[in-house]
Parts: C-alpha cells; sequence; structure tokens
C-alpha cells in the first residue's frame, strides 16, 4: 500500500433544512392554527482517529467531502430530519489545519479522538414558532442556515517515543527489528527504507515505548534532497532521538562525527525544536573490526560535546540490552514536545486554484502579514 502522509481536501456541511408554513385544518380541531415544523439541522464533516487506518491514501483521489443537507419541516408540527455527518477517518497521530490560513483545527493523537472540520447549518424554524398573541396566523418561516465550507489538510506524524535516524545504510533499520516487533525491509545498498517503520519496543517492569525508523537523511534533506523533509516531519512527535553512526572503511569513507554534524545541521534547519531534542549517539556494527578500533576516539568526543554514548552490534546483540535501557530511560524522562512548536505542511495549491476556478473564475489572493522585526 502506497503511504501517503499529507493531503488536502475541501469540506462541506450539510445546509439545515427551510422551516415549513403549514396550517391545521382538521374537522374536529377548532381554530387549528399554524403547524408548520422546524427544518432539520444539516449534517457536519468530522474527522476521526481511527485505529484501523494508516495512510491518507484514499483522500488522494477524494479530495471533496461533504456531508447531508438537513430535510425541511413538515405539516402537523413535524420538523424535518437532521442531515447526516460525513465522518473522515484519518490515522492516529493527524494533524488537522486550515489550508488557507494554516491554522490548527485539531490534534489527533489519541485513538477515537474527533473534530468538526465544517459545522452543519442550523435548521429554519416553522411558521408555527412564530404563533403570538397578536399574531396567530404567521405565515413565514425561516430559510435553513448554510452549512461550513472549509478547506483543510491533513498532515500524518507518526506517533512514536524514539525516533531512529542517522545516514543511510548505518543500520537503523537493523536495530529496530532487533529491539522490536517491527520487521522492516533490510538491504545492502541506500534507501533502502522508503516509509517510516514503527516498532514496540518491551522495556522492563513490564513497559514499553514506540520507536520509529526514519528513511536515511542526507545534507540538503530540509530542502526536500534524498527522501527530504516529507519525513523529517514523522520524527517531531518523539520525545528522544537515538542517532546511528557507522564508520566506513578506506580513505574516502565517511567520517561518523562529520555524519553527525551533517544530520544535526538538516534537523536544525528544518525545526528548532526537533534539533534540540535529547539524543543518544550509537556506534552500530560493532562486530566489525575497523570499527571497534575507533571505538574510543569517537566515545571520547561525543561525550566531551556533552552526548550519552553508546556502542553496539546487532549481529551479535552485544550492547543492544544497553541501548534499549538508555532509549526507554530517556523517552520516560523526556516531555512531550508541544503541538505549538510543530511545523506546517504546504497545502495542495493546484487543487486551491482549482477550487478558486470554480468559484466562478475569481482569482483568490491569500495574504499573510509577515510580523514586524
Amino acid at each position: 500500500m502506497r503511504f501517503v502522509d499529507c493531503v488536502t481536501i475541501h469540506t462541506t456541511a450539510g445546509h439545515g433544512g427551510a422551516g415549513a408554513v403549514a396550517y391545521r385544518r382538521e374537522k374536529f380541531v377548532a381554530r387549528g392554527g399554524p403547524s408548520g415544523g422546524n427544518g432539520g439541522a444539516g449534517g457536519s464533516v468530522v474527522v476521526v482517529a481511527d485505529p484501523n487506518v494508516g495512510t491518507l491514501l484514499d483522500f488522494r483521489y477524494k479530495q471533496r467531502i461533504a456531508a447531508e443537507n438537513g430535510s425541511p419541516g413538515g405539516t402537523k408540527l413535524s420538523d424535518g430530519r437532521a442531515g447526516q455527518d460525513a465522518i473522515v477517518k484519518v490515522p492516529v497521530g493527524t494533524i488537522v489545519r486550515d489550508a488557507i490560513t494554516g491554522d490548527l483545527v485539531a490534534d489527533l493523537s489519541e485513538p477515537d479522538a474527533r473534530a468538526t472540520a465544517a459545522g452543519g447549518g442550523r435548521g429554519g424554524l416553522g411558521n408555527a414558532r412564530f404563533k403570538t398573541s397578536v399574531n396567530q396566523t404567521p405565515s413565514y418561516a425561516q430559510p435553513g442556515e448554510a452549512g461550513e465550507e472549509r478547506t483543510i489538510t491533513l498532515e500524518l506524524k507518526l506517533l512514536a517515543d524514539v525516533g531512529i535516524i542517522g545516514f543511510p545504510s548505518v543500520g537503523k533499520s537493523t536495530l529496530i527489528s532487533v529491539i522490536s516487533n517491527a520487521r522492516p525491509k533490510i538491504a545492502a545498498y541506500p534507501f533502502t527504507t522508503l516509509v517510516p517503520n514503527l516498532g514496540l519496543v518491551r522495556w522492563h517492569d513490564y513497559r514499553s515505548f514506540v520507536v520509529a525508523d526514519i528513511p536515511g537523511l542526507v545534507e540538503g534533506a530540509h530542502a526536500g534532497r534524498g527522501l527530504g523533509y516529507q519525513f523529517l516531519r514523522h520524527i517531531e512527535r518523539c520525545r528522544a532521538l537515538v542517532h546511528v553512526v557507522e564508520v566506513t572503511p578506506g580513505e574516502e569513507g565517511r567520517d561518523p562525527i562529520d555524519d553527525f554534524v551533517a544530520i544535526n545541521r538538516e534537523l536544525a534547519l528544518f525545526s528548532t525544536s526537533l534539533a534540540a531534542r535529547p539524543q543518544i549517539v550509537a556506534l552500530g556494527k560493532m562486530d566489525v573490526p575497523f570499527v571497534s578500533e575507533r571505538e574510543p576516539e569517537l566515545r571520547a568526543w561525543f561525550e566531551a560535546q556533552g552526548h550519552e554514548f553508546l556502542s553496539f552490534s546487532a549481529a551479535t546483540r552485544a550492547g543492544v540490552a544497553e541501548l534499549v535501557d538508555a532509549m526507554g530511560r530517556l523517552a520516560a524522562e523526556s516531555p512531550a514536545p508541544d503541538v505549538a512548536h510543530f511545523t506546517v505542511a504546504d497545502a495542495d495549491d493546484r487543487f486551491l486554484e482549482q477550487l478558486d476556478d470554480e468559484a466562478g473564475g475569481v482569482q483568490v489572493e491569500y495574504i499573510f502579514e509577515e510580523e514586524d522585526e
């Protein structure tokens, strides 16, 4: 299944039904009077976090969601039926924003959490509701109110306590397969991981935490190079990060210190809040001789920079238990990030232009004022 994590959709709530104008004319009812019922309320568009949904793929092909209109009022004081809500099921962890202003509508980070994207219109009152002592036969009723229309952006940010980051092919997927129930694709070439992987790690005292294996990052990722910023957003919910580094063979191989500095630069360029998350530096592939030879040197450098440094071998499981314990402690001690600091995904400009064209050919200019420095 294709992994889609950001879409723009247009939501239209149902219109309220009109109130009825009617009069009772029954044989044994003297002065029957007005009997027009109220119109039913229009249905709303409601976004619901469903644990059984894992991607936003469906909304790539269904970008317009409309709720049902309310029914008009009837005779004999019969009220119209309310329109049914349109339920939009999204993965847990989806953030709903107004596509035009970028304002946060809801953060659906809990299963079954729900938010109203567009509210249904109120039904109109029938003429029976306007009867007074001086006007006992009103001949008018209210029309139903129009439902709200709103273009929203749905953005999935995966729910994980710890994010595993690093350059391609440093062993992130192998690590998550060893410490959790995740079974990602593993191969000896770069960018094997094309979508984020989540895994549940069993910790001591019957506790557990969730880890996310993020596709490999390279310099320029914040600007879209490699797999780019489209996956950087998935570690924004993480309380802490595990930065996996490796020692590559040969004189022309990458240096783990340079890799560490480059990736952290990308994090800072993407989000200063993300760059400030606590990190554990983990040196993998310790079963390889030329890696273990450099371990003391690298440990001294990273610890001098104030980072917790651990080494492990996924092949032999050496050091894995210590790494899991450090990850669990850091996840338990670190606070959950504030949603107000999350990056805002760009809306689908082509879809917005199409909506403008459908509105009668009038081009709408969206102006965002910059704050004075």
